[in-house]
């Protein structure tokens, strides 16, 4: 799943400066899971903006919609109406979410009410990691299933490195060394003589470096 976190209110405070009228709009997808952009963070949000603009003196009127998913158009096509009826568009959606916004209502003043950080997975109540870096490339079925270009600090192709005490990574003890991980999997598989084959240099022209990205499924486009 996508994860991002809220952007500061001020930030958002500058970005609808002059707006009289804002759409609010959530997605039902992965930011709701993550709680940063489902409906009960529209509703929050858009309380937020009307009670702060009030006390400016200058009240703008909220508008608060959700769709299951900001990222397709069938989707977003059902907030034309309000799209049009107001000044600016508030996307809480990941980035993907907020450019279909903007790409489907081109004279739209759509503007992003989160940071996209990373594709990951929770791990406890509230609690998110990074699970992959969406490098093109995936090599998991050599490290037991475990990714070490997202879950390693210096994504390590072989690993570990010198730096991992007691399991944890050295940038951070609340880190696990995700390559003592990958040792304590391969070993239990009674597959660790994997480790001793070396993994050339990563071709990083596969990931997000090489942007934009496009996958096409052949069988399912129409000629």
């Amino acid at each position: 799943m996508i994860v991002a976190d809220a952007k500061p209110f001020n930030e958002i405070e500058q970005m609808l400066s002059g707006c009289k009228k804002v759409y609010v709009v959530g997605c039902g997808s992965c930011v709701t899971i993550c709680h940063t952009g489902g409906e009960k963070q529209v509703t929050e949000l858009a309380a937020k903006i009307r009670l702060a603009s009030k006390l400016k003196g200058k009240p703008v009127e909220v508008v608060e919609g959700s769709v299951l998913r900001q990222c397709e158009w069938e989707f977003i096509e059902e907030t034309k109406n309000v799209v049009e009826d107001c000044d600016a568009v508030l996307s809480i959606a990941c980035g993907i979410g907020v450019q279909y916004m903007a790409e489907r209502f081109p004279n739209a003043k759509v503007f992003p009410g989160l940071n996209t950080t990373f594709m990951g997975a929770p791990t406890e109540q509230g609690v998110f990691w990074e699970r992959c870096a969406g490098c093109g490339n995936c090599i998991i079925s050599t490290t037991g299933g475990l990714c070490p270009v997202s879950r390693c600090a210096k994504s390590l192709l072989n690993g570990p490195c010198g730096g991992s005490q007691n399991g944890n990574c050295e940038v951070s003890e609340e880190t696990p060394c995700v390559w003592n991980q990958i040792y304590d999997r391969l070993d239990a598989q009674q597959l660790l003589s994997t480790m001793e084959n070396i993994v050339p240099p990563k071709d990083w022209r596969t990931g997000a470096e090489n942007h934009p990205r496009k996958m096409v499924l052949e069988h399912l486009v129409m000629k």
